[in-house]
């Protein structure tokens, strides 16, 4: 393990406010260095580490505040994924669970949206699922108690993005990622956003 990866990952220990499911040490993957293919940086591209044993195997957890995605794949096993959050005063906390998936999704601003930043005005009645959508390739919906959130787990047409606060409050992922989580992610799976 590098040096850098051991200090990124020592760095979402519950010393620094962060859930303390997590361990210190980084499981290695590979030896190969992270290909850059996204304009993010290292430690967003997908690693696995280390949580406790006791979390649900399929879970979803997100730390906001360190900006990581982990998808629980074993018992004290998770991958890691780097995401863009909601500005502060619309980052979404809670438990939520995945109630629709949709791959190439439709978007439409909430009206409270177009109220903080009118240049969605124009989008108020939509815009198709395809290349140029800001909600990317694959949504995750996430519902509480049934009812739509309004929050997804979504792609960007901006991976710059990842690892930044700057979103409505959904979570954005670089496409190829979210596809990945997309594909192992029924509909039903637990999420907790920290």
């Amino acid at each position: 393990m590098n040096r850098r990866a051991l200090l990124t990952s020592f760095a979402i220990l519950p010393a620094l406010g962060a859930p303390s499911f997590l361990a210190a040490q980084e499981i290695e993957t590979s030896s190969e260095p992270v290909q850059k293919k996204w304009p993010i940086a290292d430690q967003f591209y997908p690693r696995e580490v280390r949580v406790k044993p006791n979390l649900a195997v399929g879970s979803i957890i997100v730390v906001s505040d360190k900006f990581f995605l982990y998808h629980v794949t074993a018992p004290g096993k998770a991958m890691r994924y780097g995401v863009a959050v909601g500005k502060n005063e619309l980052k979404f906390r809670g438990q939520a669970v995945v109630g629709r998936k949709v791959e190439w999704p439709s978007w439409k601003p909430t009206p409270e949206m177009i109220e903080r930043d009118p240049k969605y005005a124009k989008y108020a009645d939509g815009m198709p699922g395809g290349p140029q959508n800001p909600l990317g390739a694959r949504a995750l919906y996430l519902y509480q108690n049934g009812r739509d959130t309004a929050i997804r787990i979504h792609g960007t047409t901006a991976p710059s993005s990842i690892g930044h606060a700057v979103s409505n409050g959904c979570l954005r992922m670089v496409n190829d990622h979210v596809i990945a989580l997309f594909d192992q992610v029924p509909v039903g799976t637990p999420v907790t956003v920290y």
